[in-house]
């Protein structure tokens, strides 16, 4: 199968460091795959916190990535490089890439690109690699969550959070959350959280112990940072594990060293994007194995908020950054969904 691909397509730039108005449409060269990487028409792309991090010059891309932002998309593959086994032009895939997905075509890594899963369509697809990738290297690889943990999962109504919610269920874990309002910790609960509790509210450390007969929970699952860190080490129980997948109230803590040799806690925490593709392939190959079963059975699933077009990517970002979505806003490509 053959594709017409022009010379130019539509991306989004960021023009300047600032707020979602700094987006604009821009008519850029179409790239071109080298080996072992396709080119992808996009039709679905996913929003992300990091996109606005780095919008603000916060999350520069790595060394040799385009500068369009964009980390998750779903679209046809329409040409490949030297090397391709898995794909060829006319499949379906997502994929997981290092920036350049705010646009109609992006170069993916072939090791980096997955079937869709059945009975998926692009934009559903296009919500999974982002957030399922880091919940599964965090909270699988990185504290090896398993059955009969509990966990307490910070932001359970974003991406990363809903996420973290069905896989922590399907995996046989107690789960807890925090949300900033009812309906938010409604829609928690609805994917499986057995508490959602409402910070704006209730104190988490409280509720979690009480709910734990003063133990504490076994796992915490955290994107704040700042003054949530001392608290999050309170409400571990002994030998508890921390991960930490973002700092959104700030990346300097106050740390008591005694509460971490008292209690035995682990803390860790890890960035995706940087990693190399080889540990990214690995993430990818894990996901498919472990999770795909689970989108195609229904047991898990990305949870659409809404979805703009492309060349509305700056009102995306400041529904994002709003915190009045619930689940995945994404973008979409005309005629290609």
């Amino acid at each position: 199968m053959s594709f017409d691909i022009p010379e130019t397509m539509t991306a989004i730039e960021i023009t300047e460091v600032g707020g979602p108005e700094v987006l604009k449409t821009a008519s850029l060269p179409v790239p071109q795959p080298a080996a072992g990487e396709m080119l992808v028409r996009n039709a679905a792309i996913g929003v992300n916190f990091p996109d606005t991090m780095q919008r603000r010059g916060g999350y520069p891309p790595p060394p040799g990535t385009t500068d369009i932002p964009g980390l998750e998309l779903a679209g046809t593959v329409v040409a490949t490089g030297d090397c391709v086994s898995r794909h060829k032009p006319g499949d379906e895939v997502c994929a997981l890439v290092s920036g350049g997905a705010y646009a109609e075509y992006t170069v993916v890594p072939e090791q980096l690109a997955l079937p869709l899963p059945k009975g998926y369509d692009m934009i559903r697809s296009a919500a999974i690699p982002e957030n399922f990738f880091t919940v599964w290297t965090n909270l699988i690889d990185g504290v090896q969550l398993t059955k009969g943990d509990s966990v307490l999962i910070h932001g359970g109504s974003g991406g990363i959070g809903t996420a973290a919610i069905q896989v922590s269920r399907a995996f046989g874990a107690k789960v807890f959350t925090t949300a900033r309002n009812a309906e938010k910790c409604r829609v928690c609960e609805e994917l499986g959280a057995a508490r959602a509790i409402n910070y704006t509210e209730e104190d988490f450390v409280e509720v979690v112990k009480d709910a734990t007969g003063g133990t504490g929970c076994s796992v915490v699952l955290d994107m704040v940072g700042g003054d949530y860190f001392a608290r999050n080490l309170d409400v571990l129980a002994m030998d508890g594990r921390m991960v930490q997948v973002a700092v959104q109230k700030g990346a300097k803590v106050e740390l008591f060293i005694p509460t971490i040799m008292s209690k035995r806690l682990h803390y860790t925490g890890s960035t995706l994007r940087p990693r190399t593709l080889e540990q990214k392939a690995a993430v990818a190959e894990a996901v498919e194995r472990n999770l795909w079963p689970l989108f195609e059975k229904g047991d898990i699933k990305p949870l659409i908020y809404t979805t703009y077009p492309l060349s509305e990517a700056a009102e995306a970002h400041a529904l994002m950054e709003s915190s009045d979505h619930i689940g995945k806003i994404m973008l979409t490509v005309d005629d290609a969904v």
